[in-house]
């Protein structure tokens, strides 16, 4: 039985248990159903076994050798993954621009955490991912016992990842991908190449562009290690039921034809509406980020003609460009007010 499946049962038992609304008060109407649904580990449900069968799916459907459901975010990936391949003392390379959970991952291991650093485009006012030679002089230099690489990054720029893994088992070096905003791309080869069947461990956030509510996310795992353990260390024990159905809904939605077909026509919209927006400059790898830039306009302004103006507001502004940040709900609907930007 899956998650989904076992939140539709009908339960007969009369429950003195945890959650303590039982399933039937609930203090904020709107969520009536999430009450409904929230259950916890007894014999009337025994959600586990559920849960396995959920987690297997997903291991199926994107190969790997696990993969686990997170309800804290990539950050519990990222930690868990380096807890599983740190030991105190062990050197991590850490990018030093990077979320902070990277370093706060190797604090807790007791890591000795090494900071490298990556190129900084001037023209577009974003930092690119690192590169197979800049990382190959980094190992070669420190032997790390493992690496923590960013790809893609915020703005959709994607490091080869494919070279990159070459490379780091030459080293013997443990590569972990943050892979936090490239949810999408085992589901289409229209977009940068996923680093879950090549990284040791990869994180990828369903909330940021998959469809998924925040904070779900996915640890993948493709190496002799399970992270198993760590993830006890780090997670409660009281894991919200409704929400780890939801990944296993978000996941089955992105391996449908519904989904990919939503997500191809995604693709195909963005890339129509570009090529109508002449007046614009655009950069990166991943469609789904629009990264724009206008001459005689810094970021800044452009964000706040967008916002003041045509009534869009962006996701991330710098000195130089703005990114539009798009996934699995943004409807054609909405990428069409774009063409009022042929105006700027």
């Amino acid at each position: 039985m899956s998650l989904i499946n076992l939140l539709k049962k009908s339960n007969k038992k009369t429950l003195f248990t945890t959650p303590s609304h039982g399933g039937r008060i609930c203090l904020m109407h709107k969520f009536y159903q999430w009450y409904r649904n929230d259950i916890s580990e007894v014999d009337a449900y025994n959600p586990q076994d559920a849960l396995k069968c959920a987690e297997a799916y997903a291991s199926k459907v994107y190969c790997t050798k696990s993969t686990h459901f997170l309800t804290n975010g990539s950050t519990s990936g990222i930690i868990a993954a380096v807890l599983t391949c740190c030991n105190k003392g062990d050197k991590l390379l850490v990018w030093n621009k990077s979320h902070q959970c990277h370093k706060n991952a190797g604090y807790l291991a007791g890591a000795d955490i090494i900071e490298y650093d990556c190129d900084y485009n001037k023209e577009w006012g974003v930092y690119e991912p690192i590169t197979a030679d800049k990382l190959e002089c980094l190992l070669k230099e420190h032997y790390p016992k493992a690496i923590i690489i960013t790809s893609p990054t915020y703005e959709g720029i994607a490091a080869d990842v494919v070279t990159i893994a070459e490379i780091c088992k030459k080293f013997k070096t443990r590569l972990i991908v943050d892979e936090a905003h490239g949810a999408l791309y085992p589901f289409s080869d229209k977009l940068p190449v996923s680093a879950v069947k090549y990284a040791d461990f990869t994180v990828q956030s369903l909330h940021k562009t998959a469809g998924g509510i925040n904070p779900t996310a996915l640890l993948h795992c493709n190496c002799e290690l399970s992270p198993v353990e760590a993830l006890s260390k780090i997670n409660t024990t009281s894991p919200s039921y409704p929400m780890l159905a939801t990944i296993e809904a978000n996941i089955r939605y992105l391996n449908s034809k519904k989904g990919k077909r939503n997500l191809n026509n995604l693709i195909e919209n963005i890339t129509n509406i570009k090529s109508k927006l002449c007046n614009l400059k655009f950069y990166g790898d991943d469609i789904t980020k629009i990264l724009i830039r206008k001459e005689g306009l810094s970021g800044f302004q452009l964000s706040e003609l967008l916002f003041d103006k045509y009534n869009i507001e962006d996701e991330r502004t710098n000195e130089n460009s703005t990114m539009l940040l798009t996934g699995i709900g943004t409807t054609k609907q909405q990428l069409d007010r774009l063409l009022k930007l042929r105006n700027i």
